[in-house]
């Protein structure tokens, strides 16, 4: 087939028919061939997670304690890895080593799961609550001077989407994969590491400097010395939340594993990334909470790195500073990819005809050569980025929204549906061991979700009586 015809067909699927199967240049489904490996699907994962919610840790530390604060970060990595090798074995279907390709989430979900559009809307909206929390968290650390650089980061991105499809830069939703993006997720990882040494650094030296008196206890903040009871128990489950939220990735790992390369099989590879990214961040997890408790004690704040802002070096605070900002600038490119695709995509079902939603333009640049530019996702991203930035600005309650995300997402995505799409495709006996103690596993994680969620929405109402537009909450 002509090339051209690729660019000019944005509907076109590839195919093994298409460019031969076999070919050594493609794999089995016709793309070009996969180069990823355990390294870069790990650091797309460190990517993912850490960064997400390292920041609220000590906090939650503070409301849970000593004993229970570990225990349930813990148990946390536990639960995302194990239903991680689940989502793994789903990547292709019927059989987890020959079966068919599935390229996203919602793929796999509709492949296994034969499930109504339902499924579709509860992953566009668990994605676009992740995205707004990213686009608010950088807004809250790069005030709001340093906003322009998503906008321009993100126009240019929509500038750069064409649909080229038979070099495989972009996937069939026409945004940019994540093999094409490993550099930004080295780079984030690295700023991960980055500022969440600097954290530890600066909790260490706090703590052996004595750094004031603070309480810590093994039950964590204590009722009638910091909180009343009711609120006790309020901040426990969206301490809950917080912690849920810090492990959110599920809903990008098959795109992350759709990256590697056939040889060994995509499952077992993904499987290995999946225990060194959760080991990696869990450890980063459980030293940035435990010593930004120790550090801080039962007054913690809700973005640990805040409460350094009146100590010295102030230039080592700033760098961590801009470290998170260039990460959560990575971050949100790769967790908007979903949103893109999915409105894109059913636009271009929507109006085929429409040369504003299907026209591409090549436009040259000086020293930049050539770009394919599409008008409506050059005016959508821009539309959508800017929007997003308005509402994290006006709503920047940091905890809360950080708890209610982690709460609605972590069940459905992290745990739900990785457990039915491996009781169906493995073909497991109903009541048998493994399906009874899969679907208490299920049940309890529901359960905790619900009381999580209900946590955050009441520390929200209380941040709305004392909410100021456009200004920071603790």
């Amino acid at each position: 087939m002509d090339p051209d015809q690729f660019q000019k067909n944005s509907m076109y699927v590839e195919t093994p028919e298409a460019f031969g199967e076999g070919g050594k240049d493609f794999d089995d489904d016709g793309r070009v061939k996969r180069t990823g490996t355990w390294i870069t699907a790990s650091a797309h994962i460190i990517t993912a997670v850490i960064g997400s919610g390292v920041l609220s840790l000590a906090w939650a530390i503070a409301q849970l304690g000593w004993v229970a604060g570990p225990a349930v970060l813990l148990a946390f990595s536990f639960i995302t890895y194990f239903t991680s090798t689940l989502l793994a074995d789903c990547y292709r279907t019927p059989d987890p080593v020959h079966g068919k390709r599935n390229y996203t989430y919602s793929d796999v979900v509709k492949s296994i799961s034969d499930p109504s559009n339902f499924t579709d809307l509860l992953d566009l909206f668990t994605s676009e609550l992740t995205t707004l929390n990213e686009q608010r968290k950088l807004v809250i650390k790069c005030k709001w001077e340093k906003i322009p650089t998503v906008w321009i980061s993100s126009v240019h991105k929509s500038g750069r989407c064409n649909y080229r499809i038979h070099n495989n830069s972009f996937n069939k939703y026409g945004i940019p994969n994540f093999s094409k993006l490993w550099w930004l997720s080295i780079v984030a990882a690295v700023m991960s590491f980055a500022y969440s040494s600097i954290g530890l650094g600066l909790s260490v030296a706090k703590v052996a400097g004595g750094g004031g008196h603070v309480r810590t206890t093994l039950t964590g903040v204590q009722v009638g010395v910091d909180v009343t009871g009711p609120e006790k128990v309020w901040r426990t489950f969206q301490a809950i939340g917080d912690i849920a939220f810090a492990y959110a990735y599920s809903n990008v790992l098959i795109e992350i594993q759709d990256t590697l390369k056939s040889s060994p099989p995509e499952n077992k590879v993904m499987k290995r990334s999946s225990l060194i990214g959760i080991m990696t961040t869990t450890l980063f997890y459980v030293l940035c909470g435990c010593l930004g408790y120790a550090a801080f004690g039962n007054e913690a704040p809700g973005n640990f790195l805040t409460g350094f802002g009146f100590y010295e070096p102030f230039w080592l605070i700033d760098f961590a500073n801009i470290c998170i900002a260039v990460h959560l600038v990575g971050a949100y490119q790769v967790f908007c990819q979903p949103i893109f695709g999915f409105v894109e995509n059913w636009s271009k079902e929507r109006w085929p005809s429409s040369q504003f939603v299907n026209g591409e333009h090549t436009v040259k640049l000086p020293l930049c050569g050539s770009y394919s530019v599409n008008f409506f996702r050059v005016v959508w991203r821009t539309t959508y980025v800017i929007t997003t930035a308005v509402l994290a600005m006006l709503f920047p309650f940091f905890n809360d929204f950080l708890g209610l995300i982690g709460s609605v997402s972590f069940w459905p995505l992290t745990v739900y549906f990785p457990i039915e799409m491996y009781i169906k495709q493995s073909k497991m006996q109903k009541f048998s061991f493994t399906w009874t103690w899969l679907k208490i596993l299920s049940w309890l994680c529901l359960i905790v979700s619900i009381i999580s969620a209900v946590g955050s929405i009441q520390g929200l109402t209380q941040d709305f009586k004392k909410y100021q537009p456009f200004k920071a909450q603790q």
